[in-house]
Parts: structure tokens; C-alpha cells; sequence
């Protein structure tokens, strides 16, 4: 077992989550052919083919995914910071906005009624004398508007009783012009304090005004336009607006720049810890990923790097620690086995020159003796099984030869029709041989377990038919290769589902009772998973009251 840092860690790694990311749904076959009857006599029926079952699995995940898009779209660690960042600028922009327009637009407002302070004094020079009223002059407002220093759009008028007695303005071609009944009477409606004020002329638009009495019983009004105070802000506010725009696409891609870098360890913590989770923990020799790369220690997430990789080398110690410990016991099975088989043949030898050889012995003796004898012979059953799945834990490579899959199921159905003839014994495989590469004496136990667990756990008179065919693509088309699949399907009385997920345990049973009675080590169905699994195939099993099925998917 390699350590993070180790050469070739990472390839072992990502190979091993590939493994066990491979557990794509099983396909069922095209249809076999009836067979030939075997020479020991098993029917061999086509009607046992029948029509293959195929899971029809409805696609997953419809309404996650439709309750997804409702919810939008997730509120991830970098999106928060990001419309943090966002809202600050715009927070920001907001406000020295907002202070700038304001401040600029009273400046300019002021500088305006400063600008109408003095047209008032020029004016109130014109119509009024320290020494007594002087009258209206008889040009009227024309008289007012002709003092230099009045800007375009200006607006003068006389006033008396809340009534427009002259009123005139300077258009844009400098020319003067009578005001509007509507405008005259906002002007006439002005107080006569001499302090500036905002009025709104519907066809002139906004005016600063200020309205001064006079000794003849008549106020005079002058007024300046704020088209232009309301252009230079309008503008500034644009300006303003745009600048914003641009901090904040500046900003947002900065600060996406940044937070993308400061995150990145999140993202390897993230990755490391989901090839961690998709890992057969539970096989002897697991590769663990390379550890996170930590900047400074002391940051939150240079800490947090750092507590994960502590954390992956304690797991990876344990790992190594588990694999040690599972090795010896691995060794120790096959030594005990190897080196307990000489003294059982021993035992089963003598036991078998005292049955041949004893003369007359008493029947008591001679009942003990068998009872040696098959005991022995029980006994080295069991060792040989421990022997086989110590060498197959072990890795060490089976054989690879042609073998025709067709004769081997067709021989072990006929094996079992002798070993139970009370059993229904029915068999459909393809016409032809059906050639794959492996270990034949293995395949031939594993199909001998199969049939031996069908026979040891369901009644008499009970149906067991063995199918042999090829696989077809998975349902979502993308197949897995060539592939045969080998089921032994029987009408029994199913498997107790508290047992199910421990079937191909070792020494596991179903009916631990009955397995004894019937010689059963427990050791047969983890023979048939792990000469299985050192075939690169794959085994199951789907039960119910009255019908279940063992499946084996082995590459052609």
C-alpha cells in the first residue's frame, strides 16, 4: 500500500475510483435456445428459457433535479463573497454618488442665487430710490430683462396684489417675450421676502425666483433658469453611474480572481475528500489521494488543509495498520490450512484401514470409525475452501484458458440432478459453445456452489433453472463489453432479508440449522464472489417469497 506523495500514488488513486465508480446496472440476455439433454439425464427444456427478465428502472433523480431549478441556483461559499463584493460597491458607488450629485447641484445652485442676488440689486436700482416710489417704468418688465448681465431664458415681472401686471422673459434667440397666464400666475404667487426659491413653470420648467417689494406698493420678481444646473448634474450623475459600472465589473472580476485563489485549497480539500468517499474502503490495499498543498498554516483555510491532511494520514495509517493485520491472518489461515491438511489425510487414511482391515469390530467401533472417517473428510473440505480464499485474497492470478461456459453449466445441472433427484432440474443455453478465458475448475465450483446453495435451501419438488446468455448493453447504451451471464433461479422459499446483505460473507448461512445438517461450511457463496471478482465479474441476488435469483456477469 502506497502513502500520499508516493510515485505513481496519484494514477493508483484515480484507477481505483474508477473501479468502483464500474458497478453499472446488470443487462439481461437474448433469448437461449433449448439445449441438449445431458447424458446423466437432466431435462435440458426450452420452455425453462422463457422470456428473460429485464429490470425496467425507472431514470432517478427527476424530481431532485426539478426541485433544483425551483430552488435556483446554489449559494456557494464564492457566490456569497462575490454579491458580498457587489453589494459593498454598489453600497459604496451609492453613496459618494449621491454626495457628489448633491453636493455639486447646491453649489451650482447657490452660485445661481448668487448670480439672481445681484440682478435684484441691478433691478431694485431701476424701480425703487431711497428717496421715494418711483412708478413702473413705462416699458414695463422689458426694463428689468434690458440690464446687462441677463442670462437667456431670464424672466422678469411686476407684481401687485398677487396679480401679473408686465411679465416677460429672454428666449433663446435673445429676443423678449410675454410669459404664460399659468407661468404668471406661479410667479405672482412668489413671497416678497427677497429669499431665493424653486418654482415650476410647466413650459419653461424650473426656475430659481426671487420676489423684492418695492415703496410704490408693487414687488418685482427676477428669475433664472436651472436648465443648466440640472444638465451639469444630470451629467455629473451619469458619469458617476458609468464609473460605478466600471468599478464594479472591476471589482466583481477582481475579487473573482482573488476569491478563486484563496478557495482553491477548499476546492482540493473538496476533490480529496470525494475520492476519498468513492473508495472501496472496505478492500484490503486502498490508495489514498495525495495530500492538500497548505500556503500559510495561518489562515482559516491553510488550517483547515491542514487538520485534513492530518486527518488522511491517520487514515491512511489506520488503513496500513488494517492491511498488515488482515495479511497476517491472511498467512495464518494458509499456513494453518496447508498445514492441517497432512494430519486429516492422516486421520481419514487410518480411519479407512481400520474399516477395511479391522476384521470384526464391534458396531459401536465401527459406527465411531465412519463417523471419523466423514468428519475427516468434512474437515478438509473446510480447510481446502479457507486454503482457496486465502490464495484468492491474496491476489495470486488464476488460470486463463478457453473454456466453453455451455458444457460447464450443462455438466454441473447434470451433477446436481444426480445429488438431487427430487429437485425439478431445468437448464437453457444458447446453441453452440459459448467460449470465454479463465480458470475452469473454478468456474465449474463456483456453478457447483450455486447449485449446491439451491439445493441445500429450498424443499423438494422445487424448480431450479439455469440460464445461460449473453448480456446486452446496459439501458443506457453504452454497454460494458462482452459479458455472459449465468442465473440459477429457483421458486423456493426466498432469503430472510435480515440476511441478504451478508450472503457472500464467510460462514455465513441462511438457515444455519438445515446448512449443518446438510454439511454446509457457510464458506461456498464467498467462494463464488471471490472466484468472481478474480475473473473481473460480477455477482448477485434478488429474492422474494417464491422466487429468487443468483446472477453471475463474467467477461467474455
Amino acid at each position: 500500500m502506497t502513502r500520499p506523495g508516493d510515485p505513481g500514488h496519484a494514477a493508483a488513486t484515480r484507477q481505483a475510483v474508477a473501479d468502483a465508480r464500474a458497478a453499472d446496472p446488470r443487462a439481461a440476455g437474448a433469448r437461449p435456445v433449448d439445449a441438449p439433454a445431458h447424458p446423466s439425464g437432466a431435462p435440458v427444456s426450452g420452455d425453462a428459457a422463457g422470456t428473460p427478465n429485464a429490470d425496467a428502472r425507472v431514470p432517478e433523480g427527476t424530481s431532485t433535479t426539478a426541485a433544483a431549478r425551483r430552488r435556483g441556483a446554489p449559494k456557494t461559499l464564492r457566490r456569497r463573497l462575490l454579491m458580498i463584493i457587489a453589494g459593498l460597491v454598489v453600497l459604496v458607488s451609492a453613496v459618494v454618488g449621491l454626495i457628489s450629485v448633491a453636493a455639486l447641484h447646491n453649489q451650482l445652485v447657490a452660485r445661481l442665487d448668487a448670480q439672481l442676488e445681484q440682478a435684484i440689486e441691478r433691478a431694485a436700482r431701476v424701480v425703487d430710490d431711497p428717496g421715494g416710489p418711483l412708478p413702473i417704468p413705462p416699458e414695463g418688465a422689458e426694463a428689468l430683462l434690458r440690464i446687462p448681465g441677463q442670462p437667456l431664458g431670464a424672466i422678469a415681472a411686476f407684481v401687485t396684489d398677487r396679480a401679473v401686471l408686465y411679465s416677460g422673459t429672454i428666449d433663446r434667440e435673445g429676443e423678449i417675450g410675454k410669459l404664460s397666464d399659468e407661468a404668471g400666475e406661479a410667479i405672482a404667487a412668489i413671497p416678497t421676502d427677497r429669499q431665493p426659491v424653486t418654482v415650476e413653470l410647466d413650459e419653461l420648467g424650473e426656475y430659481r425666483a426671487i420676489a423684492a417689494p418695492t415703496n410704490g406698493g408693487y414687488s418685482f420678481v427676477v428669475a433664472f433658469p436651472l436648465a443648466e444646473v440640472n444638465a451639469v448634474t444630470t451629467q455629473l450623475a451619469i458619469t458617476v453611474a458609468i464609473i460605478a459600472l466600471a468599478g464594479l465589473a472591476g471589482a466583481l472580476l477582481l475579487g473573482a480572481v482573488t476569491v478563486r485563489r484563496a478557495l482553491q485549497p477548499l476546492d482540493q480539500v473538496t476533490e480529496t475528500a470525494t475520492l476519498v468517499s468513492e473508495l472501496p474502503l472496505a478492500r484490503g490495499d486502498v490508495e489514498l489521494p495525495d495530500q492538500v498543498p497548505v500556503d500559510d498554516e495561518r489562515t482559516e483555510v491553510g488550517r483547515l488543509g491542514t487538520a485534513f491532511n492530518r486527518m488522511l494520514g491517520h487514515v491512511s495509517s489506520a488503513l496500513s495498520a488494517r492491511e498488515q493485520s488482515e495479511r497476517k491472518v491472511r498467512r495464518f489461515v494458509a499456513d494453518a490450512s496447508h498445514e492441517l491438511r497432512t494430519p486429516l489425510a492422516s486421520i481419514r487414511g487410518y480411519a479407512e484401514l481400520t474399516r477395511l482391515h479391522g476384521g470384526e469390530l464391534p458396531p459401536d467401533v465401527v459406527h465411531a470409525v465412519g463417523r471419523i472417517e466423514s468428519e475427516s473428510l468434512r474437515m478438509t473440505e473446510l480447510v481446502e475452501d479457507l486454503l482457496l480464499l486465502a490464495r484468492l485474497d491474496e491476489g495470486r492470478e488464476l488460470r486463463r484458458d478457453p473454456v466453453d461456459l455451455r458444457q460447464l453449466v450443462v455438466d454441473a445441472v447434470g451433477d446436481a440432478q444426480v445429488a438431487a433427484p427430487d429437485h425439478d432440474w431445468r437448464v437453457a443455453v444458447p446453441d453452440g459453445p459459448l467460449q470465454i478465458t479463465g480458470d475452469e475448475s473454478r468456474l465449474r465450483q463456483v456453478l457447483a456452489n450455486l447449485l449446491a446453495n439451491a439445493r441445500v435451501h429450498t424443499p423438494e419438488g422445487t424448480k431450479v433453472i439455469v440460464r445461460l446468455q449473453r448480456a446486452d448493453p446496459t439501458p443506457d447504451g453504452t454497454g460494458r463489453g462482452r459479458r455472459v451471464r449465468v442465473t440459477v433461479t429457483d421458486d423456493g422459499p426466498g432469503i430472510d432479508p435480515a440476511v441478504r446483505a451478508t450472503l457472500f460473507e464467510r460462514f455465513a448461512r441462511g438457515d444455519a440449522s438445515r446448512s449443518r445438517r446438510a454439511g454446509s461450511t457457510g464458506l461456498g457463496l464467498a467462494i463464488v464472489r471471490a472466484v468472481v471478482a478474480a475473473h473481473h465479474g460480477e455477482v448477485s441476488v434478488e429474492s422474494e417469497p417464491g422466487r429468487t435469483e443468483f446472477a453471475v456477469e463474467l467477461p467474455a
